[in-house]
């Protein structure tokens, strides 16, 4: 059996309105990567090979964890901000603060599947990328580990659990920062195996690093 585990990066800038300002970890973020790489690396074993995004927030979760990755840009996080701008413009559905996501994300997500919106790229191309990216990862006797985002992580569930886009967008909302997810690989099967894990900060001391942005 092979395992591919996607790992979350840590809390980025919460406080940006666009993706240039966000991609960067948040002082919190650091900590709670530093704290995942020292979980891994106690309580998980070695991995075959460790991937990561090419984003900014990705590198530095990578360099707080302690791995130096191969970057592959597939994993890199769809852009929100630029889909919530085209929503807002087609549909007069307004940008909410960070407290509006719940509502918002899957009226987003619909719109993007249904080639309503565009964004920085199309629903397809993005989950196109993804797919690609993880049928690559996952291979019997291997354990790879990836340094993503949110967005990706909901689309590896979506693949593997076929979800409909409105089942997509409620999988992204309860993904927390630095958590892990884990999928199995039988052959050409890949089986959702763990979602959302935090152990790292499941201590009393450490509750407060547990954020979703």
């Amino acid at each position: 059996m092979g395992e591919v585990v996607l790992v979350r990066h840590g809390q980025a800038n919460s406080h940006a309105d666009n993706e240039d300002d966000y991609d960067r970890l948040s002082p919190l973020g650091h900590i709670q990567a530093e704290w995942l790489g020292e979980w891994l690396r106690e309580r998980d074993g070695a991995f075959d090979l460790v991937l990561s995004g090419s984003m900014r927030r990705h590198r530095e979760t990578a360099a707080a964890m302690g791995v130096v990755p191969e970057i592959d840009p597939r994993l890199n996080e769809m852009d929100y901000f630029a889909l919530g701008r085209a929503l807002e413009e087609s549909h007069g559905i307004p940008v909410p603060d960070a407290d509006g996501f719940p509502d918002h994300a899957p009226l987003v997500m619909q719109a993007w599947h249904d080639a309503e919106i565009l964004g920085a790229e199309t629903f397809a191309a993005f989950e196109a990328r993804i797919t690609a990216a993880l049928v690559e990862a996952a291979a019997e006797g291997r354990r790879v580990l990836c340094i993503t985002s949110g967005g990706v992580i909901g689309m590896v569930v979506r693949h593997v659990l076929a979800l409909d886009p409105k089942r997509f967008a409620q999988i992204l909302l309860p993904i927390r920062n630095a958590s892990i997810h884990r999928f199995h690989v039988r052959g050409e099967t890949i089986l959702l195996a763990g979602f959302n894990a935090t152990p790292h900060l499941e201590r009393d001391d450490r509750s407060h690093a547990l954020t979703h942005y």
